[in-house]
């Protein structure tokens, strides 16, 4: 629709959305400094359902006026009236009231700087310039995502409610409190993130019985008593319920959607039977509640009654027996018992150690040791990752000292194994391939042994002539082999030692400076390196089924510069097809699992899950042996990029540091998600990946430099 100008001069800028008039004409009469006295702006209605706002000529004709009226009406051009002394526009009903509504929220907010972008005379949806936190479709404020910005004060639900299209609430980590909002007035919400603050009290039972829409609800971490409100009973769409960490006390409710999913209520008070349509999830799901019993917690519930009753059947009895006999009975009784204690309880330290065990075994099997950073779990399955390694004694390297090293690679200088022999070492770990070893040489150089043994895919003719082409490499994001050593009972790998240690510990390990260092503009480099890295095996080891085999975020170092480094790779074609299928990551690609189809997509599908890794944030549980712990994050990017919910996958961490940088990170996600493709066919091959990652990295350059130029303007 085009512009048109009234009879009585002025402009009019119509928007096709907009049907009827709102009151924004305070908002705008607001702008005295602008608009002449305060009060001096009118507001009318037109024949076709546009709102105008007229205000004086005089006091708007400035640059000043012109840029804060326009973008707070999204007005896309402004032209002074010849004859008359009114500007009058038409303003987009939608727009107005959003951007009211945000501001009226925001002002209830005792500690907003997080919230800077939010501004007067810009608009929450603007592509190039979004509000931190918004996320948006069609102009339409869909979500509000304002987790971990350090947030408090008594939040503006009647601000929240006039957001008409809000599905998706989130105000986890932040120091809000006192009892629970009224958010039940938002009946559309989708999905109520409040975890880890500080709100307390009873939820009233009848809490829930208006937001019948809602799928997620997480309340965890918070101060929450009383009983679990019944009304959650009635949401049919539940998917996920997180109330652990609180003080819920009173029976769990019969929770019988067959839409849940997700199902967290440890650490509270909570006690009975639990019920039996929650006999599908794991006893971790209710621990923490000493008056819980059920056959999950492997504690029937009748076993306090039926003691209670034998108690009383032995009391009557002994009423007709002498006192000493009842005293004996009773010491009895409660030797008895003490060994019955003693016995469960030895068993249980068994089978708890036996587990905590084959959890480490499992998760330290996943990480490369060469890197020396080991992975371990806690009962909580988060992962950590340590830098310590263990000393071992000189010349343990080797079983006992055979032959002599083949050198395949000079560039660091030549040695032997008596080098190695003489070289203070110490063992990084064990991972699915074998052993590592640091090994610090009388020449000042520092080198990392790999041993292998399950490696006798092929004899030693053929075992020399594809390890020499391994040593021919020669690419920056390639870590090229400098010697090896064959024998056929194991194999040892020679690699310079990089100290500045994987992708794997950046990402997951401690939360200090390095992590600090992923920016986006960083974490971009890695991928392009890595994509690189992987083209170029694929160029030079063209006649390999499998040119790396082992792609994953343990196998990729990071120097001083934020290049990525590969390493891991080639030893497909030297291993037993039995520990291959163990050891090697690529084959668990769907088309090597369900048709023991090997080809070099496998490689790509592997790149796919550690962009994914990279945008996100989280531990993929694609890397450990039995899918269990970390993420599985090919299910939920698939999830959110059918329901256009990209914004929730990417790492927090980039998000709080660069705004404009959505857009990228959102295409970096669909260019991951191509890789993953679960039919090879249809999968992107490695020059595309690449192709595509340049594209972006250009593109995101040349809006980083207009974003900052921009940046300059406002400041000055």
């Amino acid at each position: 629709m085009s512009s048109k100008v009234p009879k009585s001069g002025g402009l009019s800028v119509l928007d096709r959305n907009t049907s009827g008039c709102i009151n924004v004409f305070e908002k705008i009469d607001s702008f005295g400094d602008l608009n002449g006295p305060k009060g001096s702006s009118q507001l009318s209605s037109t024949p076709n359902n546009s709102c105008h706002i007229s205000f004086p000529t005089s006091k708007c004709g400035g640059a000043r006026g012109h840029d804060d009226i326009s973008m707070l009406t999204d007005v896309r051009k402004m032209t002074p009236t010849p004859t008359t002394g009114l500007h009058i526009l038409h303003v987009p009903k939608k727009v107005l009231a959003q951007l009211k509504a945000l501001l009226k929220l925001k002002q209830s907010f005792t500690n907003a700087e997080a919230l800077d972008s939010w501004k007067p005379g810009t608009d929450p949806c603007d592509k190039n310039n979004r509000w931190l936190g918004i996320v948006c479709q069609k102009q339409i404020v869909r979500g509000l995502l304002l987790g971990e910005t350090n947030l408090s004060g008594n939040i503006d639900v009647e601000a929240l409610s006039q957001l008409s299209g809000l599905r998706k609430l989130s105000f986890r980590s932040n120091s809000f409190s006192g009892p629970i909002p009224e958010f039940n007035r938002m009946g559309a919400l989708k999905a109520l993130y409040l975890s880890a603050n500080q709100f307390s009290g009873e939820i009233p039972s009848n809490y829930f019985d208006k937001m019948q829409s809602l799928k997620k609800l997480w309340l965890s971490g918070n101060r929450f008593s009383g009983e679990i409100p019944s009304s959650i009973m009635h949401l049919h769409h539940l998917i996920e319920l997180h109330l652990e960490n609180n003080q819920f006390s009173g029976p769990i409710p019969s929770l019988n959607q067959s839409t849940l999913q997700s199902l967290h209520l440890s650490n509270n008070s909570l006690k009975g039977e639990i019920p039996g349509t929650l006999s599908r999830f794991n006893a971790s799901s209710f621990k923490g509640n000493s008056e819980l019993c059920g056959e999950k917690l492997s504690k029937p519930c009748n076993q306090a009654t039926n003691n209670s009753s034998s108690s009383n059947n032995r009391a009557s009895i002994g009423t007709h027996r002498n006192l000493d006999s009842h005293s004996k009975s009773i010491s009895m009784w409660i030797m008895i018992s003490s060994i019955v204690l003693l016995v469960i309880m030895i068993i249980a330290i068994f089978f708890i150690c036996q587990y905590q065990q084959s959890r480490r075994a499992a998760i330290e099997s996943f990480d490369e040791p060469s890197l020396g950073r080991r992975i371990s779990s806690d009962s909580k399955k988060s992962f950590e990752l340590s830098r310590r390694g263990s000393s071992i004694r000189r010349g343990s390297i080797m079983g006992k000292r055979v032959g002599d090293l083949t050198m395949v690679n000079d560039d660091k200088g030549e040695f032997g194994i008596a080098d190695l022999m003489k070289a203070t070492a110490e063992m990084l770990g064990n991972g699915p391939l074998g052993s590592s070893y640091k090994a610090m040489m009388a020449n000042e150089l520092t080198v990392v042994v790999k041993r292998i043994k399950e490696m006798n895919k092929i004899g030693k003719d053929g075992f020399d002539a594809e390890v020499k082409r391994l040593g021919r490499l020669r690419h920056k994001n390639i870590l090229t082999l400098l010697a090896y050593h064959y024998r056929k009972e194991e194999k040892l790998f020679v690699y310079e030692y990089i100290p500045t240690g994987s992708l794997l510990y950046l990402l997951h390990g401690d939360r200090g400076l390095a992590r600090a260092e992923l920016t986006w503009p960083v974490r971009l480099k890695i991928v392009h390196g890595v994509a690189q890295g992987l083209n170029y095996l694929h160029t030079e080891l063209g006649s390999f089924d499998l040119p790396h085999g082992d792609l994953k975020s343990s196998n990729i170092l990071i120097n001083t510069d934020h290049e990525p480094i590969l390493t891991g790779y080639g030893f497909y074609s030297l291993m037993n097809n039995t520990h291959a299928v163990q050891a090697l990551i690529a084959l668990k690609s769907p088309e090597a699992v369900q048709n023991h189809q090997v080809t070099p997509q496998c490689d790509v599908y592997c790149l796919g899950i550690v962009i994914l890794e990279i945008v996100t944030g989280k531990f993929p549980s694609q890397y450990l042996n039995d899918g269990k712990g970390g993420i599985d994050i090919l299910q939920w990017v698939k999830s959110a990029i059918a329901e256009g919910r990209e914004v929730e996958l990417y790492d927090p961490d980039i998000i709080a540091s660069t705004e404009d940088s959505i857009s990228s990170m959102k295409e970096l996600i669909h260019v991951g998600a191509a890789c993953v493709e679960s039919n090879p066919q249809q999968r992107i091959n490695i020059r595309e990946v690449v192709r595509r990652i340049e594209e972006l990295i250009q593109k995101h350059n040349e809006g980083g430099t207009q974003g900052q130029t921009g940046q300059t303007t406002t400041s000055q």
